[in-house]
C-alpha cells in the first residue's frame, strides 16, 4: 500500500509520452450512449444486428472445429491463409497483393500503432487530414512525433495546401516520414479523395521522400458515384491498412497491413514486443466468413442500410439545421462533419444536447492541438434508425438554435460586436 501510494505522489515517474496523450472523447461518451433517453450520433459503431445469425455461427464453429490451431500461439505476420483470403478480398478493388507480405493486427487500431512505432523517433514529422481520426492521433502521438494537419475540400485533402506544407519541410528532410490519410468517406469529415488528387499525392512522396499510410476502413461502404482506385493499386510503395470491422464483426478486432516486404519485415519486429501474434481463432472465424458465407449479401444489406441512414440524416439536416451551419455530404461511410458558426462552442455545448437527450463526437478532438474545429461536429449515422437520426438532429438543432439566439441577444445589447 505505501508503494502505491508512494508512486501516484510521483508523477515524475510516468512516461512523458503518456502525459501528452488524450483520452477519446467518443470512449468518454459510450456511458452516456447507453441512457435509454439518449440518441447518440457520437460513435462509429456497424450494426452488427444486420449480419445473418447463421452466418457467424457457420464462421464460428469453424474456429471450433480447429481448436488445435486456433486455441494455440500463432506467427506474428498471423495466419497465412487468412492473409491470403484478405489478398483476394481487396483484388476486386484493384490491389494486388501477395499473404507474405502481409500483417495480420489486432484490428486496423494495432496497425497504426504499429505503423508510428516503426517509423516515428520523437521530433519526426507526420502528415495527416485536419481534421482525422481520432484514434490514428492517439496511436501517432505515443511516439511523440509532431502532427502537422492540412485541410481538405468537398476533393479530399489539398493538394496546393499539401505542396505549400511540404515547401516549408523541405526536401530530403529526414525528420517527414509519413503522410496518414482515409482517401474514402474519412474519417470525421466523410469526404472522398479525388482520383487527380490521389496520383497527385502519390507524386508528391517520391518527390519529397514521405511514405503513404492509406487507411480503407469504408471503402466498400458507397451509397453513390464510382469507385476510386485505391492509392495501393497504384503504386507498390504505399501501406494500405484494412479491417473486417466495418464488412463483418468489429468486435473480433481482425485488420491488416500491406506494404512492402522489406516494411513488413521491420512491422514484424515491432509487432513482436506488442502482442507476439493475434488472435488465431479470431483470425480463422474471419477467413471462414469470408470463404464459406454469401457475405457479399451480406454487405450489400449493410450498404442498403446505412445509405437509408445516411439520406435521413442529409434530409434532416437540410430541414432543421440552420442557414448558418454547413455540412458535408458523403457518398459512403458513417460520418457526416458539421460546422457551426465560429461563436459557437461545439465542446460546451455538449452538456446542453446530453440534456436535450442526444450526443455527438464534438470536432476538437479530431485535431492533434485540441482546439481547432471547436466550432464542428462529427455526426454518425451508421447505427441509429431512420427516424431516431431525424429526431436527433431535430434535438440538436434546438440547442443550436439557442445558443445562435443567445449571441444575437449579447449582440442586441452591445455586449459583443458582430
Amino acid at each position: 500500500m505505501d508503494a502505491h501510494i508512494k508512486f501516484e505522489t510521483a508523477p515524475n515517474k510516468v512516461a512523458r509520452r503518456i502525459t501528452k496523450m488524450r483520452p477519446s472523447a467518443v470512449r468518454l461518451l459510450f456511458a452516456a450512449a447507453q441512457r435509454d433517453d439518449v440518441i447518440s450520433l457520437a460513435g462509429g459503431m456497424p450494426d452488427v444486428s444486420l449480419l445473418p445469425k447463421s452466418a457467424v455461427r457457420k464462421a464460428a464453429k469453424a474456429a471450433v472445429d480447429a481448436q488445435a490451431v486456433t486455441l494455440q500461439y500463432g506467427g506474428t505476420n498471423g495466419v497465412f491463409d487468412t492473409a491470403a483470403v484478405f489478398c483476394d478480398i481487396v483484388r476486386d478493388i484493384g490491389i494486388r497483393h501477395k499473404p507474405e507480405n502481409v500483417i495480420i493486427t489486432t484490428g486496423a487500431q494495432e496497425a497504426l500503432d504499429l505503423v508510428a512505432k516503426t517509423f516515428c523517433d520523437p521530433g519526426d514529422i507526420v502528415i495527416t487530414e485536419g481534421p482525422t481520426y481520432l484514434g490514428a492521433l492517439q496511436a501517432f502521438s505515443a511516439y511523440e512525433p509532431e502532427i502537422r494537419t492540412v485541410p481538405f475540400d468537398s476533393q479530399g485533402m489539398r493538394m496546393d495546401l499539401l505542396e505549400e506544407e511540404l515547401e516549408r519541410i523541405g526536401k530530403d528532410n529526414p525528420r517527414l516520414k509519413f503522410l496518414y490519410t482515409i482517401p474514402n468517406f474519412q474519417n470525421p469529415g466523410g469526404v472522398t479523395m479525388s482520383p487527380e488528387r490521389r496520383k497527385r499525392l502519390l507524386e508528391l512522396s517520391h518527390e519529397y521522400d514521405f511514405v503513404v499510410v492509406e487507411d480503407d476502413p469504408y471503402g466498400r461502404l458507397r451509397y453513390e458515384g464510382g469507385h476510386c482506385l485505391p492509392m495501393r493499386a497504384l503504386d507498390d510503395s504505399v501501406i494500405y491498412l484494412g479491417t473486417i470491422s466495418k464488412m463483418f464483426a468489429a468486435g473480433l478486432r481482425v485488420g491488416w497491413i500491406m506494404a512492402p516486404p522489406g516494411v513488413i519485415a521491420k512491422i514484424n519486429l515491432a509487432k513482436q514486443g506488442t502482442d507476439l501474434c493475434g488472435s488465431v481463432f479470431d483470425q480463422v472465424m474471419a477467413a471462414a466468413y469470408f470463404t464459406q458465407t454469401p457475405w457479399q449479401n451480406t454487405l450489400q444489406k449493410f450498404v442498403k442500410t446505412y445509405d437509408k441512414r445516411r439520406r435521413a440524416m442529409l434530409d434532416a439536416l437540410d430541414e432543421f439545421f440552420p442557414p448558418e451551419a454547413t455540412w458535408t455530404r458523403p457518398e459512403g461511410g458513417f460520418f457526416v462533419w458539421a460546422t457551426l458558426p465560429p461563436y459557437v462552442d461545439a465542446n460546451s455545448m455538449l452538456a446542453e444536447a446530453l440534456d436535450h437527450g442526444v450526443i455527438y463526437a464534438p470536432g476538437d478532438s479530431f485535431f492533434p492541438d485540441g482546439v481547432r474545429g471547436r466550432n464542428s461536429m462529427r455526426l454518425n449515422f451508421s447505427y441509429e434508425s431512420p427516424e431516431n437520426i431525424r429526431e436527433a438532429v431535430r434535438r440538436l438543432a434546438e440547442v443550436i438554435e439557442d445558443r445562435l439566439e443567445l449571441y444575437r441577444a449579447f449582440i442586441a445589447a452591445g455586449a459583443i460586436k458582430e
